[in-house]
């Protein structure tokens, strides 16, 4: 007798179709090793077809005993089906068949005779298996509050039905067991006392026909008898249950109480339902009786067993989810993958065939997996497909047992895809190449492959060792392998001539190259995000193994006879190993490589390949000074200032730079020698060029002008500073540092800078020289220009009659005049020469004028001329960004101008206007109470434009008389005295002996919006010590802005006066003592013609006498 295991390859090599079986057998193949760490134990299957059969014979042949049988299941199925289909779409039963036709491709003639056979066959018996699962809210019958529920369950057919209408009319306690037998009752357990509770109980309900027959579910709570004595304990622990208890003491003893019931039409139901439903009253009562969980499905119990005999229900599932599979994909116009879709019709008839034969969703499931697994190998299925099966697998696993015969069908299914996968693996260059669309379908298989070894259903299933991450490494290797095995028999040379077998090497290199980028930019992330697994490292591993032994191979045979012609065609095969060999720092696992020291057998070559690139620089360079006219150069619209062969020397020197980093020598000494080498070439082509350039100005300017020879002069001078400034760039384009930190055991420091920064200094030297000596010349005329011309504007001691803009006039037409033609003619670097010591030389003169006329009258008027030409020189030397940097032109000595320009360019109300505002900014900062603090409120009320102030108290107060106390008093004054000129001071009352005086008076100040948002605009609060026969002592003074006040605002005039009363608020300000000084008093001091000016200073200064922070202590 077969196993289980033989029973269903059997039953699966039956349901395959003759095109996929010689696809599978292929698949099937696999060595000693993977049999046995995979577990295989597959027998060979009796009864295997011929191979040399004919296809027409075989095709006919699985028709007849394959799809037919199916084909008359589905038939049966759709005759007998019942209840709805979960499909939106609804199809009728010749719909159906004919989608079915279509689908096994049966001809009419065939279609009508499976139809008779089906016609003559046994019906099912119908049955309705219903699952009661829980109910919650259900009421409580009990005095307890609680009841103990039970469910019976029954279907009634239409004879039934109408008595219960009638019964129902006569309100009778069970309805179903007085329309029915006891033996068509079924009935859950009972469920003590609780409102929600949990059966999980399935019966087999049997009926007759779906029309007019009802499945009805009631609800009851089981009620014993209980004594008096049992009785009165309740009352006395549960007194507000005595209601429920008199209700109960009236009915009959024993008797159930109804909770609600269920009716069903099974006419409306689908084939599977699963839902909650209501229950509900037989009286309006109690309307909200809760809710109870049922899963309700249509099957078959004695279902005709002579359509496919010998075959379950699941086999037959599987077979025909896989030809409707098929079918479906045949009709699909373009080649996009299958991503699980099915017609409705499909759908349909797979669900009615499920749900009759009572397949679980497990096995469901299952059937899809064997197919969609097996129709991967053939056909193109989308990834995602396979591993939402194997989630759902998963989920089942743990929740219901597998039959036997079908663990032993999806242990063989899952063995066989990941031998299958691992083949896909191997070949992922060409099956998954790195496109965007490709990629997500290696990503998906690796994440298939990761999941069946995830499995709990794998690991049980498969009891030897199989390590995933080891066998798609393994797979890799030997993917890879092949694949260079192939690419050298393509690139193979025709003959054995050594320039044609380097030539074939380099082509090779370049493939793995470029299979290396692809394996760390792109497969690299989809195999470590999916299976943890470094390809980039496994597969660079393995080129390095490869690519060492045919390096080896190919350049010993070119030992001895290096040339010129062959070491051109090492030079590309030494970048392209040495592009490789940088690869190595992204491996994950870092060990020895064969290929580490691949630099050691192109030794031979180096001194050729130094020797043509420094060669063919230098005849570049001639021959681009030898065309060159010394004129700027004309790109489009945009003028370049220096000349032709400027810009070819630059490129001609970058391809020796680039030779260096192309090589990146890795031996310290040898690199050492090698960079002396370049540096040295580097600077014989610089300094040849300087010479070549002398001997072509001199040639074209023999017989030119003055403004030509400058012109051309100018063109030297941008061209030599052009290479000046290329060359400054020579130590980091070479890298010097990276090679003087590998020399620090090596080569001393003073070796390194006497060999390499000595030639490149002595180089930058010579051009330097010759650059200073031409801008020298340039700039000492307009020096002393722009010197006349300032000095000019200060020789009168007498303020001029005529404008700040009159009087800078001439020297701003004279340095926009020669500023523009040096601009046109001198490159950005040496025009900026030019304009660093004209700017410097120019503030110089304007500070030290400005000093030298401090203390004469109208200085103010002065300051603001010399201001204004402050602004001008500044505009014309930044000249909107093409001149001087802003960083540049701010100096410390600019800055010290401009400050002391604008102070004493200000008028003295201004003045005063800043001091305030200063002492404002002070106040706002000032921490500690050291001279003790005042607190008031203050608020603007704009309806009356009314400025109040509350004086509350002082605190800290410093002892200013002899008793160890003060007699404070407050003084109020609004400043600046010019904006407040009617305002006259306030004074609080005077509190004798007090450091902590209480005043709590109010003030009011009539001051318009206007006033209050004046520059500078503060209050003064002085505080006072009252002294009868001396004048009083200064205790200390604060400042409150008025912009700070509520009730002032920001905005402008209306807004204050549409904005509501402003609440007061409490302030509390810090004493303070002026310091003395001070810049702006000192500045309003020299101002002696002015009144205001004095009177304010000396108010000011009487301050400063009374003040203690200038007392040493």
């Amino acid at each position: 007798m077969a196993s289980p295991t033989d029973q269903t390859s059997t039953a699966r090599h039956q349901l395959e179709t003759p095109e996929q079986e010689q696809g599978f057998r292929r698949v099937r193949q696999l060595s000693p090793a993977h049999a046995r760490k995979l577990g295989l134990t597959r027998k060979n299957v009796k009864g295997r077809m011929d191979l040399k059969e004919d296809p027409e014979e075989r095709a006919k042949r699985h028709k007849e005993l394959e799809l037919k049988p199916l084909y008359k299941e589905l038939l049966y199925t759709v005759k007998h089906r019942m209840g709805k289909p979960s499909s939106p779409d609804v199809f009728t039963d010749s719909q159906l068949h004919k989608y079915m036709q279509e689908a096994f491709a049966m001809t009419e003639s065939e279609h009508a005779t499976l139809m008779d056979k089906v016609e003559k066959t046994e019906p099912p018996v119908y049955c309705l298996k219903a699952t009661v699962k829980e109910a919650t809210g259900i009421l409580g019958k009990d005095v307890s509050g609680f009841s103990d529920p039970y469910c019976l369950l029954t279907i009634l057919e239409e004879e039934e039905e109408s008595r219960t209408r009638c019964s129902k009319s006569k309100q009778l306690k069970f309805v179903v067991k007085d329309v029915t037998s006891d033996d068509k009752i079924y009935q859950t357990e009972i469920q003590k006392q609780t409102l929600k509770p949990v059966w999980n109980q399935t019966f087999i309900l049997e009926f007759q026909k779906t029309h007019g027959a009802t499945f009805h579910l009631e609800m009851w709570d089981k009620d014993e008898e209980v004594s008096l004595s049992q009785k009165l304990e309740e009352i006395k622990t549960n007194f507000n249950s005595l209601k429920r208890m008199i209700k109960d003491a009236k009915k009959e003893k024993g008797t159930d109480d109804f909770l609600g019931n269920i009716i069903l039409k099974l006419q409306d139901l689908h084939c599977t339902e699963d839902s909650w439903y209501h229950l509900e009253p037989r009286t309006e009562t109690y309307p909200d009786r809760g809710q109870c969980h049922l899963n309700l499905k249509f099957i078959h119990k004695s279902r005709d067993g002579t359509l496919s005999a010998g075959r379950s229900a699941y086999i037959n599932y599987c077979g025909i989810l896989q030809q409707f599979v098929q079918a479906y994909i045949s009709k699909q116009k373009n080649s996009a993958p299958w991503k699980g879709e099915l017609g409705g019709e499909a759908q349909t008839l797979l669900e009615l065939y499920a749900t009759q034969n009572d397949l679980s969703p497990f096995l469901q499931d299952l059937g899809k997996w064997v197919a969609y697994s097996r129709l991967y190998q053939s056909l193109e299925v989308d990834s995602s497909v396979l591993l939402q099966q194997l989630t759902s697998i998963e989920y089942h696993w743990h929740q219901v047992t597998l039959p036997q015969q079908q663990k032993g069908e999806l242990s063989d299914s899952l063995h066989g895809f990941l031998q299958y996968g691992l083949c896909l693996v191997a070949k992922y260059r060409d099956i998954f190449p790195p496109t965007p669309s490709a990629t997500p379908k290696l990503h998906t298989l690796l994440r298939i492959l990761a999941q069946i070894c995830k499995t709990k259903a794998f690991q049980e299933l498969n009891p030897a060792n199989f390590d995933l991450q080891d066998e798609i490494c393994e797979a890799l290797q030997t993917g890879t392998e092949d694949w260079f095995t192939v690419k050298k028999g393509l690139h193979e040379p025709m003959t054995k001539d050594l320039t044609e077998m380097g030539s074939a090497l380099s082509r090779l290199i370049v493939e793995v190259q470029r299979d290396i980028k692809s394996n760390k930019d792109v497969w690299n992330r989809v195999f470590f995000s999916a299976m943890q697994v470094d390809v980039f490292t496994v597969v660079y591993q393995k080129f390095d193994s490869l690519l060492a032994q045919e390096v080896m191979k190919t350049l010993s045979l070119m030992k001895g006879h290096m040339d010129l012609s062959l070491s051109k065609c090492l030079f590309p095969i030494y970048l392209n190993l040495h592009g490789i060999h940088k690869n190595k720092a992204f491996l994950q696992r870092r060990g020895s490589l064969k290929l580490s020291n691949f630099h050691e057998d192109f030794r031979e070559a180096m001194p050729y390949w130094l020797n043509q690139a420094f060669s063919t620089t230098k005849d570049r360079v001639e021959r681009a000074v030898q065309v060159d006219q010394l004129q700027p150069l004309q790109t489009g619209s945009e003028l370049i200032k220096h000349s032709s062969s400027a810009v070819d020397l630059v490129s001609c020197i970058q391809p020796i730079c680039q030779l260096w980093e192309q090589l990146s020598w890795p031996d310290p000494e040898e690199s050492f020698m090698l960079m002396v080498k370049i540096t040295e070439d580097v600077c014989k082509i610089v300094g040849s060029y300087c010479q070549l350039l002398k001997d072509r100005v001199r040639v074209l300017s023999e017989n030119s002008d003055h403004s030509i020879a400058i012109n051309m002069l100018c063109v030297v001078v941008n061209d030599l500073e052009h290479l000046r400034t290329h060359l400054s760039k020579l130590p980091s384009q070479l890298n010097w540092e990276g090679l003087r930190s590998r020399l620090v055991n090596v080569i001393a420091d003073s070796q390194f800078n006497n060999t390499l920064s000595s030639q490149l200094q002595q180089a930058q030297s010579s051009l330097s020289r010759e650059i200073r000596s031409a801008l020298d010349t340039l700039g000492k005329q307009l020096n002393t220009d722009i010197e006349t011309y300032v000095r000019s504007m200060s020789t009168r001691r007498r303020i001029p009659s005529k404008s700040s803009e009159d009087a800078a006039a001439p020297l701003m037409r004279y340095l926009e005049q020669e500023l523009q033609y040096m601009n046109e003619n001198l490159v950005p670097e040496n025009f900026n020469s030019l304009l660093t010591p004209l700017w410097n030389n120019s503030v110089k003169i304007l500070y030290q004028t400005a000093n030298q006329y401090s203390q004469q009258e109208g200085q103010m008027v002065f300051c603001q001329r010399l201001l204004y030409t402050l602004q001008c020189l500044e505009q014309c030397f930044h000249a909107e960004g093409n001149g001087l940097p802003l960083k540049s032109l701010h100096s410390d000595e600019y800055k010290t101008l401009k400050t002391y320009l604008e102070k004493n360019s200000l008028s003295s109300r201004q003045l005063i206007e800043k001091f305030f505002q200063k002492k404002t900014s002070e106040q706002r900062t000032y921490s500690g109470e050291k001279y003790g603090a005042v607190t008031l409120r203050a608020s603007y009320r704009s309806s009356d434009q009314r400025l109040r102030v509350e004086v509350l108290n002082a605190v800290n107060l410093i002892p200013m008389d002899s008793n160890g106390s003060s007699d404070p008093f407050v003084h109020l004054c609004l400043e600046p005295n010019h904006v407040f000129p009617e305002v006259e001071p306030r004074v609080t009352q005077i509190k004798s002996c007090d450091l902590n005086p209480l005043f709590d008076e109010s003030f009011d100040f009539l001051i318009s919006p206007e006033q209050c948002q004046a520059p500078g605009a503060c209050l003064v609060v002085t505080v006072l010590d009252h002294d009868t026969l001396s004048a009083d002592d200064f205790e200390g003074e604060a400042f409150l802005s008025l912009s700070n006040v509520m009730g002032v605002s920001e905005g402008t005039e209306e807004d204050l006066s549409s904005r509501p009363d402003a609440a007061p608020a409490q302030l509390r300000l810090p004493l303070m003592h002026p310091k003395p000084n001070d810049g702006i008093l000192k500045l309003l001091e020299s101002r002696r013609g002015e009144r205001e000016a004095q009177a304010f200073v000396k108010k000011r200064r009487q301050r400063e006498k009374q003040s203690l922070e200038g007392v040493q202590p």
